[in-house]
């Protein structure tokens, strides 16, 4: 059912992406270079396009490939892969690779086959639309639960009906439920079980696996939050959940010293690459108003260590204090500053901050000291953010717009926690990419 069409579908997506990848090439390079047909030199470009696809969920059954972010993230994603294939065709594998004999084929053939993979994606998304929104949620819970899981659910946007099972009483609604999916009456997406002290009768569970081998999955609620939107739900924390499986990052040394490497080798190469922009940036800004180029503030670190975070300065000099939080068109934001945070480029010299180990490129938001000692007064378990380094960008930068205020900061909790469980460079990789989409459309505050 569910599980089994999904694998379908990704394994039918993978074969269609490595089939356009060795027509595109292939057609590519007859037209410019007269070879024949190539095979196996096309594995190494296939398998970075697949991965690079992977990074954005290009496989995953809930992505939305119909909307313009991830439009936007795929094409970005499959120009990442192009260069990733330049950089290991001329710069990692040896001379005599076939695919050397033009940097232009390389990128002209995932210009075509990036639009292509994207183009049956939403033809196949636009068909099963339709028939995953007749799917349902069945909810395993108490009422108050379910009227909370169906709050989440619409301020996540899902759009799936759901059903309440309630497991309290004498179980008919559960009972019921149950025998409707067994009898093709209902189809469901998935169950969901809130976790609690009740017990199930003796029956349910080995139904509930029975299903799942059908293909209807059944999760608990902690884990549909991290399946299906890829954050923690914050009613799961507590103060031994730090001690808890999970926290590779704060637990193990060589995640950490491979990612700090790479933070120095990448703030190195970046502080170069983007130096000519950072001295646009600071002419631009010296000639708009004449105040400071760059902003410091004090920000709270790794184990709640505080040190002076550097941006370029985007709003006017004042005496008086304003706004903690900067607003929609707010006025404190000079001509030049708007252009600098929507393009992310006045987050730049905050490579000196990672070089100098007070930050990584990739972690939760430095936030500022001031607003990190009332977060921790309203805000059970808050520094356990401060697990792992501040970054430039993370996944809940990526994931949740700009925040203001209590409600905001825990929403952005929720995806912190979800990164630091579930670190890995793969999910760093993906961060990357999403960054590149929020800097291209421009959607910094």
């Amino acid at each position: 059912m569910a599980i089994n069409l999904h694998r379908k579908n990704a394994a039918l997506f993978c074969a269609a992406d490595i089939l356009s990848i060795g027509i595109a090439f292939n057609l590519v390079l007859y037209l410019r270079t007269g070879m024949g047909p190539v095979i196996w030199p096309l594995l190494a470009p296939a398998v970075v396009f697949v991965v690079a696809l992977h990074l954005i969920d290009g496989y995953g059954a809930r992505t939305d490939m119909m909307s313009l972010d991830y439009a936007s993230e795929h094409l970005i994603a499959s120009f990442s892969a192009a260069i990733a294939m330049l950089l290991m065709t001329f710069v990692i594998i040896p001379h005599g690779f076939e695919l050397q004999s033009s940097r232009a084929a390389i990128l002209l053939s995932f210009a075509i086959a990036g639009p292509v993979s994207l183009g049956y994606r939403r033809f196949s998304s636009a068909k099963v639309a339709g028939h995953r929104g007749r799917r349902t949620i069945v909810f395993v819970g108490s009422m108050m639960d379910f009227e909370l899981f169906s709050a989440e659910c619409a301020r996540m946007n899902a759009t799936m009906p759901l059903v309440h099972a309630n497991s309290s009483g004498k179980y008919e609604m559960l009972e019921g439920a149950l025998q409707a999916i067994e009898s093709s009456q209902l189809e469901a997406e998935a169950i969901v079980l809130r976790e609690s002290r009740n017990e199930l009768p003796v029956d349910v569970p080995m139904r509930l696996v029975q299903l799942y081998l059908q293909g209807v999955p059944t999760y608990t609620l902690e884990i549909f939050h991290q399946v299906y939107w890829k954050k923690i739900p914050l009613y799961r924390i507590n103060p031994i959940w730090l001690f808890q499986e999970g926290f590779e990052i704060a637990r193990e040394p060589v995640f950490e010293r491979i990612k700090r490497l790479s933070d120095i080798v990448l703030s190195s190469v970046g502080l170069v690459l983007f130096s000519p922009l950072i001295a646009a940036a600071a002419i631009a800004i010296k000639l708009d108003d004449g105040g400071p180029i760059f902003f410091h503030q004090t920000r709270i670190g790794w184990h709640k260590v505080p040190f002076t975070l550097i941006k370029l300065r985007t709003m006017r000099v004042s005496e008086k204090t304003g706004d903690r939080y900067t607003q929609k068109a707010d006025a404190r934001i000079t001509r030049v500053g708007a252009f600098l945070r929507k393009s992310r480029l006045d987050e730049m010299p905050q490579l000196w901050n990672v070089m100098r180990g007070q930050m990584s490129l990739i972690g939760p938001r430095a936030e500022w000291d001031l607003l990190v000692e009332e977060y921790a007064r309203d805000i059970s378990c808050y520094h356990f953010r401060h697990l792992v380094k501040p970054g430039i960008t993370g996944w809940a930068q990526v994931n949740y717009r700009y925040g203001t205020g209590v409600e905001d900061t825990l929403r952005k909790l929720e995806y912190d926690l979800y990164y630091i469980r579930k670190f890995s460079f793969l999910l760093d990789a993906s961060i990357v990419l999403k960054t590149l989409h929020v800097m291209i459309l421009q959607r910094g505050r």
